[in-house]
């Protein structure tokens, strides 16, 4: 069977394209590869929970936060750390899974919890300026007791 000059063209520029879609979807997404540390939070009763967060402390991993992420297990999370103290403002753009944020300030001192809800363009604002943000599984800081006021160690 004999091809045409013009549909082996065709046929190689569609072999292309399809093969550059391939690479494409295998890329590694921003935050795939992030450090992982163990914090450990003091609550004011003097007991302590651990929760494994994923660090984020560069302006792209802060960017793409948990976007795109379907699944976040209990007693992970993910600490934006910031190179100074400022009113942070976070929102849930392209976030399916919902997620409550800690804002601490720069000795280890959680300062406001709120809740967030999934693709949310709303803005989640700290009342005070702060240097981390701790972003869970919606309602874990209440199912393990985490309140403002609690500390949050190895950060630093």
């Amino acid at each position: 069977m004999k091809i045409a000059k013009n549909q082996r063209k065709i046929v190689l520029l569609i072999l292309c394209f399809v093969s550059l879609l391939g690479f494409v979807s295998c890329k590694e997404k921003p935050n795939s590869n992030l450090e992982v540390k163990t914090l450990t939070i003091q609550k004011q009763d003097g007991s302590f929970v651990t929760v494994e967060a994923e660090i984020a402390d560069t302006d792209e991993s802060r960017q793409f936060g948990y976007m795109e992420r379907e699944k976040i297990p209990e007693g992970t999370g993910m600490l934006f750390v910031f190179d100074r103290d400022q009113i942070l403002s976070f929102w849930m753009k392209n976030t399916p899974h919902p997620l409550s944020i800690a804002y601490i300030d720069s000795r280890g001192k959680i300062r406001n919890i709120y809740d967030m809800t999934p693709f949310s363009l709303a803005s989640v604002v700290s009342t005070v300026s702060v240097r981390y943000a701790l972003e869970v599984p919606q309602g874990w800081f209440e199912k393990v007791g985490v309140k403002v006021g609690d500390t949050v160690e190895g950060i630093k």
